[in-house]
Parts: C-alpha cells; structure tokens; sequence
C-alpha cells in the first residue's frame, strides 16, 4: 500500500508540482502573516517584559505605556517602605520630538531609567555600555533606526525637544510598533527634556525580594500607596498589548490579515488536495474493479495527502523561516516561535488530510464498471 500511493503520487509529476506549489502557498502565506502579528503583539511590550522589574505602578486610569501621567516621587519613599521591596527606582517614558543633522524632525519615544541600576535599561547593546548615558546630553538608540534618526556613527549630536543630544550607543532588535523609534537616556536626562519636575515621575518600577511573590508585593504596595494603579509586569505587559491590539485600529488590522491569510491557506491547500484525487478518480476505479476495499483506497488517499502535506510543509517552513530571519534586518519582523511553526505543521497536515477525507466520500460511491466504459 504505501508504494502505490508514492506511485500514484509521483507518477504525474506536473499534477504533483501543482499540489505542492499550493501546500507551499498556503504554508508561507499562513506563517509570514501570523508571524507579522506575533512580531506585533510582542513589540508593544518588549520594553515592558524586557524591563527587569516585577512591578510597575502608574498613575490611576493610565491604559497604555505611551501615554502616562506624572505624579508625585513621594511615592517612590513610600513604595520603598513596603516589606518585600529589594529596589525602586523612576521611570520616565513619554513621546517626543526628534531632530536630525539635516534639520528633518522625527517621533521618538523617549524611556529615562536609572543608569546604575538594571531596571528599565536598553537590552542587546552591540555599541557602547550604559554607563555612557550619565553623560548630560547621552542617549542610547537601535541601529535599525539609524537612516530613519539621521544617525551614522557614536558621537553624533542631535537634537530632543530642543535640548542638545549624542548618540553614545546602539542596541539591536529593540523595535516600535508605532512610526516612533525608542531611545534611551537617562531617567535625569528624560525629565530636562519633557519638562518633568524633579519631584515627579511617571512610572515607579519594582524588583522584589528574593523570595517574594509579585502578586504578593503588588497587593502589599497597592495597600500603603493610594491614587496610582500597581500592576505586576504580565499585568501591564497584558494590558498593552491589549490597548494595542484591540483599542486601536492597528492591533486589529494586523489580526484580520492573520486570520485571512490563514483561511486563504485552508481554501487552497482543501481546493488542491480534492482536485487531486478526484483527477485520479478512475484509477481508484480500477482498483473497485479489481476487487480493493474502501479501507484499502482510504489508506492510499490519506497516505498521499499526508506525504504531499510533508513535502509542501517543509519547503514552504523554509521559505518563511528564511523571510523571517531576512526582516530581522528590517524594522518590521516576522517573528516565528517554535509552538506557532508546530501549530502550522499540524494545522497543515489536518488540512492536508481533511481535503482527502472529503474526496474519499466521492471515490467510494465510484461504480467499477466505469472503467470499461469509453
């Protein structure tokens, strides 16, 4: 039996090519959109997971990172009282104006943190180290955005909100969902440049205790220190993304492409599968006439489709992983983790089988004596 359903598969070879050509379609189309929208989601949060901290806490009702509202640094001594607390330190985020060399202004989005401690700091530096920032005028940015920030090398000046800046480092992957690329100073820089009094900020990150349970400490914090909203970090990571994704137009054009290129994929793969047995609908015929079983034809139908769902996978995954890893170059990215390109394989393979399935229903109901006629 598996012989003849690689005989019956490769035996017409442009019926073959057309099958997999398909499979191979769906497969890349599937991926590269569903990978667009992981590298989405994970964009609007990256600075938020990547942040070191357990705890976030910001002003009462603030529902996205971009937009906060100061208040008081009185809360950070308060925050720094609780039980549980190993560290506490500001944090200022908040969009600006970016001036190139050229005179051109760029958005930028501008995250302040404390340059002797590990909270809120820039991750994959390949230039420079951030210690370089506690410089007055310093600030860190990714080199996916240097053509974007009219910036060409370490030391270049520029200007933020009309105070005087230089590049002393590059970091590598950090992306923005937005037309805004991140840029990191320090948390003292950040508050000359938005006019952020010294005795405010605009988020307070928390690193707990060794020991210490995040949710634990949230509630503790959220109990001693009133008007501002304390969120673990999967909390506000959750948050948003979900302001992102759902709150905005963005977020669900992104997930309306995955889904379509999803079911795009299902017609096609379905469409090809099923044209393919049915073009070889009298051979299965034959096989009646000789006196084969419906069991017997089944496993030869499904026993191609999941061969033709094999072939057409792996090359198709290799196309997309291929693309994937090229948009790392870019400032866009197609992220594919390994759950989501075994979640294709499946969804590939049941598809794959399903479509003969469907086409099994149409060769048992053949009449073998089709094949004698003209």
């Amino acid at each position: 039996m598996p012989s003849l359903a690689r005989r019956n598969l490769f035996h017409d070879r442009v019926r073959l090519i057309v099958t997999l050509t398909g499979i191979v379609f769906s497969v890349v189309l599937a991926s590269i959109q569903l990978g667009l929208f992981v590298g989405f989601v994970r964009a609007t949060s990256d600075i938020i997971v990547h942040s070191n901290a357990d705890i976030w806490i910001k002003s009462a009702g603030v529902s996205n990172m971009e937009n906060g509202v100061p208040f008081s640094e009185r809360k950070l001594y308060q925050v720094l009282a609780v039980p549980g607390v190993a560290q506490a330190e500001k944090e200022i985020i908040q969009f600006g104006n970016w001036k190139r060399p050229d005179g051109a202004v760029e958005g930028c989005l501008l995250i302040g943190f404390n340059t002797r401690q590990e909270m809120g700091a820039p991750w994959n530096l390949v230039e420079g180290k951030t210690s370089d920032l506690e410089a007055p005028d310093a600030v860190i940015v990714d080199e996916l955005y240097k053509e974007k920030l009219g910036i060409t090398h370490i030391g270049q000046t520029i200007e933020i909100r009309d105070y005087r800046a230089r590049v002393v480092g590059f970091t590598r992957g950090i992306r923005s969902f937005t037309t805004s690329p991140p840029a990191f100073p320090s948390s003292k820089n950040a508050q000359t440049s938005f006019g952020v009094a010294e005795n405010q900020t605009i988020y307070i990150l928390v690193k707990a205790a060794e020991g210490v349970d995040a949710d634990d400490l949230k509630q503790r914090i959220a109990a001693r220190v009133t008007d501002v909203d304390v969120l673990t970090r999967d909390e506000w990571a959750s948050v948003q993304s979900n302001y992102w994704m759902f709150g905005t137009g963005a977020g669900v054009t992104v997930l309306i492409a995955a889904a379509l290129g999803v079911l795009v994929g299902i017609v096609v793969v379905t469409q090809t599968i099923y044209a393919a047995t049915v073009d070889h609908i009298r051979e299965y015929g034959t096989l009646k006439a000789m006196g084969a079983t419906n069991t017997y034809i089944y496993k030869i139908i499904i026993k191609q489709a999941v061969i033709s769902a094999l072939v057409g996978y792996t090359i198709g995954m290799s196309i997309a992983l291929a693309a994937a890893y090229v948009s790392q170059q870019g400032t866009t990215a197609v992220i594919l983790p390994w759950g989501l390109v075994g979640g294709l394989f499946a969804l590939t393979l049941m598809m794959c089988v399903g479509a003969s399935v469907v086409s099994i229903n149409k060769v048992t109901r053949i009449d073998p004596a089709m094949v004698f006629k003209g």
